[in-house]
């Protein structure tokens, strides 16, 4: 026992005075466990590289000497403990290993995981979708008959997968740009309906979430759902002033089941973009980052707060007379939590009787929905990026209410002056117009035939935009087939606007079957597109333009004669200042400090060789001269500022990252 306390007692002592100096010399800090070793290791190796320079005790030579020797023995020991930091950092880079109190929940974690993982496997090899996970067949290379059996079965595989697969599913039933018609025709067959939390659960989400129980919040509130999804359910209930409101409660625990899947999700992208050729050519990992995004905002309810209150403001609802965005209370809603009007009224995709009962005009319902999307999209710059027809409401006044605003659509101005641009040029039928303004929405690659491009889009407009051309899906199929076939890139937002406007088609096809979206399109660009072509618009614009040059020019004409002066005095010069930014000549001043230490490295190291490759000298002991001493000292100086250079070299990267 006496002996294991000197022992740490020594090693204790010893660390006060490794640490400081094993950093001051390698230049970067480390952790305590690797101090440790690091100082244990050297005054193990001590007494061997004594016993290795200076031989068995007893010692005979001189005091000088034997300073000497002291002094290259702790040299030689500290040197072995900094080759062990250096190689540690090498291996096992500091930050690669999770702390200890995080560890336990790190394993937990995985554990979870794997049993998902699992299961999610068991899930789709049940449904026969292994050969598609493996990278060994690429979805819609099958026939007719093969196409519909995998559509199938992966609506049953994320039907059974839970909520956010479901999610997916729905997600991916709008992306028929990636995926082949018959599985996104499937996939949209996914409901999303469940059994109701218990009541006792939710009342408890609205007390944590409103500070109190629903009967002292609201003066009614009928404890049974009205509708009950995977996510949210939504509840019937009266405010105490007496407006009629809708409640919409998120599910409890919700949040950590979707949190767990969008890790799980994000992993098999990656797994997929990986090892198929399939999943690379779709680019399954953005989709799932850009998924995994909306569905976090879609379980945050101030995000869609905020998107009814933005839309509601928006110039094509107030100026609508036959739309209407439900009125929010925010008051009575949190993140969790979101009170708004009820608006009661027969959903869009069973109407079509009722319009003609009431006797409604179905063609103006479906021009006042569409030029209000077209409106959001290319003047106001925030739509709704979900318009299937569960999201509307036909109202007992013959308004068409607007619900479910989680997901939304935002554009800047660039992309919405490029969109206006677009419709005028199909307004003109000008496919070169066309293409450039469509090269302005994408992204383009740095070689492109525009010719062919342009060919493509005239055809495209011959095809689908003449007179009396019924529209439909597979004009935008076709779309998305020229932005492919050309290496385009679509941003997300703009796919989010091509999957509102296929989704709209649908949904007004279910009041006014011959609705002509063509025409409609071009009536749109007439009346507000063209707008800014208009006197007082372009006057305005041409005065909001000069104002913003008027400064410039008037300092013009000074510079262009001081330049003037300047060159024919022979005084013009540039001046241009090299590594003005502070992290450029931080940069370049340790690439210099690494390279000067490398330089003293090896100059040390080749006079340490010369020095112990030289013979004679003055004898410091029997077996050792002052030639040879010395090249030792100069050896442990090379290796300490090698050393310093490598260790450097590993924590590099994560500096730049």
């Amino acid at each position: 026992m006496d002996v294991v306390v000197a022992g740490l007692f020594s090693l204790g002592v010893f660390l006060v005075i490794f640490v400081p100096v094993a950093q001051r010399l390698l230049g970067v800090r480390f952790g305590v466990v690797r101090m440790v070793l690091a100082a244990a290791i050297t005054l193990s190796l001590f007494s061997p590289i004594a016993n290795a320079l200076v031989g068995k005790p007893p010692y005979t030579g001189s005091n000088g000497a034997a300073i000497a020797f002291l002094v290259l023995t702790t040299l030689f020991s500290m040197l072995a403990g900094l080759v062990f930091l250096v190689l540690a950092e090498a291996l096992v880079p500091t930050g690669s290993l999770p702390r200890a109190r995080d560890l336990r929940r790190d394993v937990s974690g995985r554990i979870a995981r794997t049993r998902r993982y699992l299961q999610i496997l068991r899930i789709a090899i049940r449904h026969g979708l292994g050969p598609y996970l493996r990278g060994r067949r690429r979805p819609g290379r099958e026939n007719a008959a093969g196409q519909a059996d995998l559509a199938r079965s992966l609506r049953l595989a994320l039907d059974e997968a839970g909520v956010t697969f479901v999610k997916l599913g729905q997600v991916l039933s709008t992306r028929s740009d990636i995926i082949p018609g018959t599985v996104a025709t499937e996939l949209s067959r996914l409901q999303d309906q469940v059994s109701p939390a218990p009541w006792p659960e939710i009342e408890q989400v609205l007390a944590e979430e409103l500070g109190g129980p629903p009967h002292q919040l609201y003066a009614d509130f009928d404890a049974q759902p009205l509708a009950a999804a995977s996510v949210a359910q939504v509840y019937a209930a009266r405010l105490p002033d007496g407006p009629r409101v809708v409640v919409k409660v998120q599910r409890p625990g919700i949040a950590g089941i979707v949190d767990r899947d969008l890790d799980i999700v994000r992993r098999l992208a990656r797994l997929l973009e990986r090892n198929t050729d399939w999943g690379r050519s779709m680019g399954v990992r953005a989709l799932a980052d850009g998924f995994a995004d909306a569905m976090r905002e879609e379980l945050d309810f101030t995000v869609e707060a905020g998107n009814m209150t933005t839309v509601a403001a928006g110039r094509s609802i107030a100026s609508s007379n036959d739309l209407v965005v439900p009125q929010l209370y925010p008051d009575q809603s949190t993140r969790r939590v979101l009170t708004m009007e009820r608006l009661d009224g027969i959903g869009l995709g069973n109407a079509r009787q009722a319009i003609a009962d009431r006797g409604l005009d179905p063609v103006r319902l479906g021009r006042s929905l569409f030029e209000c999307l077209l409106g959001q999209v290319a003047i106001d710059g925030v739509f709704h990026a979900d318009p299937h027809p569960g999201n509307f409401l036909l109202l007992a006044d013959g308004r068409i209410g607007m619900l479910d605003l989680g997901s939304v659509g935002r554009l800047d101005p660039a992309t919405r002056d490029a969109l206006q641009r677009f419709l005028l040029a199909i307004d003109h039928g000008d496919p070169v117009s066309a293409t450039d303004a469509l090269l302005e929405i994408v992204y383009r690659p740095d070689v492109i035939d525009e010719r062919a491009l342009e060919r493509a889009v005239g055809q495209f407009m011959t095809r689908h935009l003449a007179a009396g051309v019924t529209l439909g899906p597979a004009m935008f199929n076709d779309l998305f087939k020229i932005i492919t076939s050309h290496d385009l890139g679509v941003p997300p937002e703009v796919a989010a606007v091509f999957r509102a406007l296929a989704t709209i088609e649908g949904t007004i096809s279910r009041i006014s079957p011959g609705f002509d979206l063509v025409a409609a399109s071009r009536q749109f660009a007439a009346a507000h597109v063209t707008d800014r072509l208009a006197p007082d618009a372009l006057r305005r614009t041409a005065t909001e333009e000069l104002a913003s040059l008027l400064p410039m020019l008037r300092r013009l004409p000074r510079r262009i004669d001081r330049i003037a002066a300047a060159a024919e005095s022979g005084r013009l010069g540039v001046n241009v200042r090299l590594l003005a930014d502070e992290r450029d000549r931080r940069h370049v001043t340790g690439l210099l400090h690494q390279a000067l230490l490398a330089i003293l490295g090896a100059t040390a190291g080749l006079m340490a060789v010369l020095l112990l490759g030289t013979p004679g000298g003055p004898q410091v002991t029997t077996s050792m001269t002052l030639y040879q001493l010395i090249g030792y000292n100069l050896l442990v100086i090379c290796a300490v500022l090698v050393l310093r250079v490598l260790v450097l070299i590993f924590r590099l990267p994560r500096h730049l990252t």
